[in-house]
């Protein structure tokens, strides 16, 4: 293997492990949207209007990206919200 190459490669392993991560809440039938509020200020340290903007996104389109990161960051947070109920996964 060349040098350009080992380089190239090791470039591309790189870009694999900073790719972030992120959570994705899923709309449901189940919990209003002050229980999915309060929750996205708990656990992913929104602000009440971003937590309400995305529960409006979750509500219309069936689904919204709530938090991006690295995945130790992420999991407890997804973790917590799947504690209170609520439909995500870390994508």
């Amino acid at each position: 293997m060349s040098t350009k190459e080992k380089l190239q490669e090791d470039l591309l392993v790189a870009e694999q492990e900073d790719k972030e991560n992120q959570i994705v809440l899923f709309n449901d039938e189940v919990n209003t949207f002050d229980h999915v509020i309060n929750m996205l200020i708990y656990a992913c340290d929104h602000t009440p209007e971003q937590a309400e903007q995305c529960a409006i996104i979750v509500h219309y389109k069936g689904k919204c990206t709530v938090k991006s990161g690295a995945y130790p960051d992420l999991e407890p947070r997804c973790t917590k919200l799947l504690e209170a109920g609520l439909s995500a996964e870390i994508q």
